[in-house]
């Protein structure tokens, strides 16, 4: 899969700029941070350290996956950001597109993760081993054979929303991980982090950042 990277040439899409904290549209197909080897090495992180210097990585989101990310410009703001995502205290919301009907139409997945050693980078369900992981989900629209649905990951485990949804029995559109067959067969990953509630790193007020999905 490394070897097939082309990340995609397009210009940073900056949502909003203060003191504190960077808010930035990452696009699908971009890693947020490098990999290993010269190959992998364009990345949203880098990207964005070359017109703002000061940046910070608070978290990441996976390559295929587009949306809403935030960073810290100084290192309070990446401290402080840093203990929100910890303790569970920023409200992420994601838009996919499912394989399927998704019924009922609101839900909770309580299902532990851990990675698949045999099958690197694929993560699965494990009971005995795995990390708690927590989604909800809203549907939002039913077409022909798909669900379009809102996914609200209370943890925030790799892959989560993507083995959340194969777990349901209804892959996110487009996976190249996950999907197979006719699901798999779409230009994208059907995710994207559509807004982030947090409170700010000065002053604690309430803030939330979106991005419309461009699927």
């Amino acid at each position: 899969m490394d070897d097939s990277y082309q990340p995609p040439d397009t210009p940073l899409d900056v949502l909003h700029e203060d003191h504190e904290i960077l808010i930035v549209n990452k696009p699908a197909g971009l890693l947020s941070v490098p990999g290993k080897g010269p190959h992998l090495a364009d990345c949203l992180i880098a990207r964005v350290q070359e017109a703002f210097p000061t940046a910070l990585l608070v978290h990441r989101l996976d390559r295929d996956t587009s949306g809403v990310m935030v960073f810290g410009l100084t290192p309070h703001a990446q401290r402080h950001l840093g203990l929100q995502f910890e303790k569970r205290g920023v409200r992420k919301t994601y838009v996919a597109r499912l394989w399927g009907r998704l019924e009922p139409r609101t839900g909770t997945v309580d299902l532990p993760l851990i990675v698949d050693r045999e099958n690197r980078p694929l993560q699965k369900v494990c009971h005995e081993t795995g990390r708690a992981a927590q989604t909800d989900w809203r549907v939002q629209s039913y077409k022909a054979d798909e669900t379009r649905v809102r996914f609200m990951p209370k943890t925030g485990r790799s892959h989560q929303l993507r083995v959340h949804a194969l777990a349901l029995g209804h892959v996110i559109l487009g996976d190249p991980l996950y999907a197979s067959g006719a699901a798999r067969a779409y230009p994208r990953l059907m995710l994207h982090s559509e807004e982030l509630r947090f409170r700010h790193p000065d002053g604690g007020e309430g803030v939330k950042f979106r991005a419309v999905a461009p699927f």
